[in-house]
């Protein structure tokens, strides 16, 4: 089964609107991997994300703010031969991205940034609390560097699991 790359915007964008989550992996700098679940929202090569003030990876981060995202919509069993083992894989999507982290600490920077947020989610339009702005870490990504695989294609799609 065949791995195609895209390199193109849209394809890109089209896996990153697929997702609800993303995987964001970072290294201490002793080397120990860290890599934690968070929602995202994506806008003009920027990726936003947020979390608690404090914690291992907020500490993580100060120290080394280099990260390694990783995003994968769905999967689907798929096979080349239903007789041959070998030959099953998961049909998927995936988009891979690295960039360093950045804080926003400017309150309507913080704003816009989770309006991205929730419109990864949503359609509807939100407005926050100042205590609430003023109590979340948000991050900026800017990506520096994107991949884009489609896995297993073509294929037939395994029934029967």
């Amino acid at each position: 089964m065949k791995t195609l790359v895209h390199v193109d915007n849209e394809q890109i964008e089209s896996v990153l609107k697929q997702c609800s989550i993303c995987f964001v992996g970072m290294a201490d700098t002793d080397g120990t991997p860290y890599v934690i679940p968070m929602n995202f929202g994506y806008k003009d090569g920027s990726l936003y994300l947020h979390s608690a003030q404090e914690g291992r990876s907020i500490s993580i981060l100060n120290r080394n703010p280099r990260v390694c995202i990783s995003f994968c919509p769905t999967t689907e069993l798929a096979y080349q031969n239903v007789e041959v083992a070998c030959s099953y894989r998961m049909r998927a999507s995936s988009v891979i991205c690295w960039g360093n982290v950045v804080f926003e600490e400017d309150y309507d920077k913080k704003v816009e940034a989770l309006d991205i947020l929730m419109k990864q989610y949503t359609d509807r339009p939100f407005t926050y609390g100042r205590p609430a702005v003023l109590n979340v870490k948000i991050w900026r990504v800017d990506i520096d560097e994107i991949s884009c695989k489609e896995f297993g294609a073509p294929y037939r799609k395994a029934v029967g699991k």
